[in-house]
């Protein structure tokens, strides 16, 4: 365990001394040794299911990583609890408890939407947290045709391209403890948002929200005031990190399995690339890397990853190697 800064030169977490740092950074077996004691609650088929196309996902991995922060989030849940009950008993209020709000932020193709599901199947294998739920931020897109209108296909996951009035509106009635919230439904086949269907979100004991740009702070207004920002809404936050250029090779690496699976379907809006010869599918996988994904991750994903309650660093092998998280 050291004390050094997790990202040096990038004010404001460099410190006079690099002893100091908002931060206890911990390497991956240091990490892996909080779990020692706690019994594994997966099996490989188990980690077979939850792993998303390319990834590195191993018991080893659950076990080392996953398994001691689904725990360190069970100890947030418990303690948010026991806050609760003070606050009821020196207010002589009786407010019930209301879901524990968990972001998950992270660039395409990192793996965040793997790490939001093994934590809901581990969350739900403690006893506090029986009942978890996992919505996406892909359902708040603009439906394709209001991206069209707006001239925005191109900047597809960029923050202007979400309905962000109504991403609010949803995490603040489930915040509010509204007994039953709903969000649009999409479809990654169809590349949009499916009319008629809907996620139905019931009072759970923690909502999982995981998405490129959950951690965007609050706008500015014309008159210089700020509103409210997704993440006023959050227990708990975590960025997945990486290289970006190892980012962008699992991207690539990702369209080239995905052009043999998912683009084979000929309902897939990416059809069109299924029958590309090898060379011109990296070609395309980078091409469209570096004209969106890449510049959305340098200018609007990467710059909230300070926001961030919890780090997970990943190496070239997609593993995680370090976990840096915020001192209480």
């Amino acid at each position: 365990m050291t004390g050094t800064a997790p990202w040096a030169g990038s004010p404001p977490f460099e410190a006079e001394s690099a002893h100091y740092s908002p931060f206890v950074e911990l390497d991956r077996s240091a990490w892996a040794r909080l779990a020692d004691t706690i019994e594994q609650p997966l099996n490989q088929e188990d980690v077979d299911r939850l792993r998303g196309i390319g990834e590195h996902l191993s018991l080893e991995e659950v076990a080392q990583v996953y398994l001691p922060l689904s725990r360190l989030l069970s100890i947030y849940v418990e303690s948010a609890a026991h806050l609760r009950s003070a606050a009821n008993a020196f207010l002589g209020e009786d407010t019930r408890r209301t879901p524990f709000v968990i972001g998950v932020a992270g660039s395409v193709a990192v793996g965040k939407s793997t790490t939001a599901r093994v934590l809901q199947e581990m969350l739900r294998r403690w006893p506090s947290t029986p009942r978890v739920e996992l919505v996406t931020t892909d359902g708040f897109l603009y439906p394709n045709v209001e991206l069209e209108r707006r001239g925005l296909m191109e900047r597809k996951g960029f923050p202007e391209a979400y309905d962000r009035r109504a991403l609010l509106r949803f995490v603040s009635e489930v915040k509010s403890g509204r007994p039953e919230v709903r969000a649009p439904k999409y479809s990654h086949l169809i590349y949009d948002i499916v009319p008629g269907e809907e996620v139905v979100v019931r009072r759970p004991d923690v909502l999982i929200l995981e998405g490129l740009n959950v951690l965007q702070p609050a706008r500015v207004r014309e008159d210089g005031t700020t509103g409210l920002a997704l993440s006023d809404f959050f227990d708990f936050s975590i960025y997945v990190d990486a290289k970006r250029q190892h980012i962008r090779q699992w991207y690539v690496d990702r369209f080239m399995r995905m052009r043999n699976g998912a683009f084979a379907d000929p309902h897939s809006y990416f059809h069109k690339y299924a029958t590309l010869t090898d060379e011109e599918a990296v070609e395309r996988a980078g091409d469209i890397w570096d004209r969106i994904n890449g510049p959305n991750l340098q200018e609007n994903i990467q710059t909230t990853r300070s926001r961030a309650r919890l780090v997970m660093s990943k190496g070239e092998d997609h593993s995680v190697s370090r976990v840096l998280l915020r001192k209480v």
